[in-house]
């Protein structure tokens, strides 16, 4: 049974490795739990986040292969996205799904359940929705599906709730672009060559994402490390200001193919206060999932270290243990 906090207690990978994956790029993988048990993949946020040893506590290691990889560009992965000679464009939605089918082949997996947050649900939602045949459940929290609606609240709308940072934030690209695609302003300052042009635009994208949780300004530990800021904002940018490399128009690709995930359970975790609901798509994605269960969890918002969110993942990740 879980300890403290209704997680699992800390373990370390038994195995690890890194691997090639075309077009320059090598990611880090590893495993942990028992070798023999059900295979779990996980698919951190971001994009450009990398995996914490945080996520493995959310399965039983006794009944659980538990399978972390950091996706192209993060993490131990290399090339990093923080480098300015790294190659974004060969880091698309369609080749991290490659990377996830050439990884389970590598490690010998039929069949997996797939975990995924935030951006990692958009991830394993768009997974599971082409290659469903290797799915066997669906354990997302901090649902997001990346539409243009939904980057368009988190860049723009949200400018209502937070009218000052978000002047600091609009103040940060040049004045003929204020009033059009701001992940996409962003992604051109960060891809600038001047590093102090890079510099400042990483820093102004995570002091607003920071300031959107909501949470006091340079409050985030892993914004104020001047590596990871630069990475994560590229890749961040990156993705928002290409519509995800989906076909994002209208409603998003992924909510419109939500029938495809029928005979495949999943468990959606929310917290109540997450802007992202703003729209009501994790609403329409249950319903329009035939076999999903959605779990609210009230007064949390974007957040799956709550305790009471990490509680009611260990339940959904216990409970398909055993299937």
């Amino acid at each position: 049974m879980p300890g403290m906090g209704r997680l699992y207690p800390e373990i370390e990978p038994y195995d690890h490795g890194m691997l090639d994956v075309g077009d320059g790029n090598r990611v880090h993988w590893e495993t942990c739990g028992n070798p023999h048990g059900k295979p779990a993949l996980v698919l951190h946020g971001g994009p450009g986040s990398g995996c914490t040893p945080y996520f493995r506590r959310l399965f039983d290691p006794a009944a659980y292969r538990i399978v972390l990889l950091d996706q192209r560009g993060c993490g131990r992965s290399t090339p990093h996205a923080s480098a300015y000679e790294t190659d974004m464009s060969v880091n698309t939605t369609d080749r991290i799904i490659a990377d996830l089918e050439l990884l389970r082949r590598h490690l010998g997996i039929g069949r997996w359940l797939v975990w995924g947050v935030s951006w990692g649900s958009v991830l394993g939602l768009r997974y599971a929705q082409t290659h469903p045949a290797v799915v066997t459940e669906l354990v997302l929290t901090g649902v997001t599906t990346g539409s243009d609606p939904e980057v368009a609240l988190l860049t723009r709308g949200l400018g209502r709730l937070f009218p000052e940072a978000f002047e600091r934030f609009v103040g940060g690209v040049p004045a003929g672009e204020r009033g059009g695609d701001l992940a996409a302003a962003y992604n051109r300052l960060i891809e600038s060559p001047d590093p102090a042009v890079r510099a400042r635009a990483a820093r102004a994208w995570t002091d607003w994402e920071t300031a959107i949780i909501p949470a006091p300004a340079r409050s985030v530990e892993r914004f104020e490390d001047p590596v990871f800021r630069l990475g994560f904002a590229r890749t961040v940018t990156h993705y928002w200001g290409n519509g995800h490399f989906l076909d994002a128009g209208g409603e998003g690709v992924v909510l419109r193919d939500a029938h495809l995930l029928k005979g495949i359970p999943g468990t959606l975790v929310q917290g109540s206060l997450d802007l992202g609901n703003l729209l009501g798509i994790v609403w329409r994605l249950h319903h329009a999932w035939p076999g999903s269960e959605l779990v609210m969890i009230d007064e949390v918002g974007h957040d799956a270290g709550a305790p009471r969110v990490a509680e009611a993942l260990v339940a959904a990740t216990d409970k398909y243990a055993g299937r």
